[in-house]
């Protein structure tokens, strides 16, 4: 009579990189977290930081839809307000590689873009996003933060004392990282969703975030 073999426990691992080939290993089963840790090119972080110090508002939002893997993404009025900055086609470019190359990657034909500048963290408890995948890059400020497996206990998400106190366990983004995060809706990945959330920002900081997500 044969031994039952134990089984191995289910986990999910996270893959950093410093080119943008990283970002592939999200579609692997065991993976919940890809990160370029891109070098940002000069013009487009000057670009960032200046746009920053303008302490204009800017919370826009876009639904595109791509018919083809090949289609560029129409930015169109995209940060408009801002396109006299110096660097501001170069970042516009950065932008529709970002999402063509999101849409390559997960064959997305639907694609919801966020393009805020943050005074505040927007979700400063630690949680997973109800998505199938989300990429988030930060162009100026602090980063996203998030846990590694195992670090806190995801039965108690919504219980603020349940977080992890020591500073060891939470890892954190840089500005310029590019970070694709596996949620709770896509399939296979039910229950190991990226527990990650905003970073407290001081008074007076602020941060340019860009998120992208799959819709269709």
């Amino acid at each position: 009579m044969l031994a039952p073999q134990r089984l191995q426990p289910v986990t999910r691992e996270q893959c950093l990189g410093q080119t943008p080939q990283v970002l592939a290993r999200i579609v692997e089963d065991h993976v919940n977290l890809a990160v370029w840790q891109r070098q940002m090119p000069l013009h487009i972080a000057d670009f960032a930081a200046l746009l920053l110090s303008l302490h204009e508002p800017c919370a826009e939002a876009l639904c595109l839809e791509l018919p083809d893997e090949d289609a560029t993404p129409d930015l169109t009025g995209l940060a408009s307000g801002f396109r006299d900055l110096q660097g501001y086609e170069g970042f516009i470019a950065d932008l529709q590689w970002l999402v063509s190359a999101f849409a390559c990657l997960l064959g997305a034909r639907r694609i919801g873009l966020r393009l805020r500048v943050l005074d505040k963290a927007m979700c400063p408890r630690f949680h997973v996003d109800h998505v199938p995948v989300r990429l988030i890059t930060t162009y100026a400020g602090v980063g996203s933060e998030w846990l590694p497996e195992g670090a806190m206990d995801r039965r108690q998400l919504a219980n603020p004392l349940a977080e992890p106190q020591e500073t060891a366990f939470v890892q954190s983004l840089r500005s310029g990282d590019v970070a694709l995060l596996k949620g709770e809706k896509w399939r296979g990945n039910e229950g190991f969703g990226l527990i990650h959330r905003s970073p407290q920002l001081k008074p007076g900081e602020r941060r340019l975030i860009l998120t992208l997500d799959w819709l269709a």
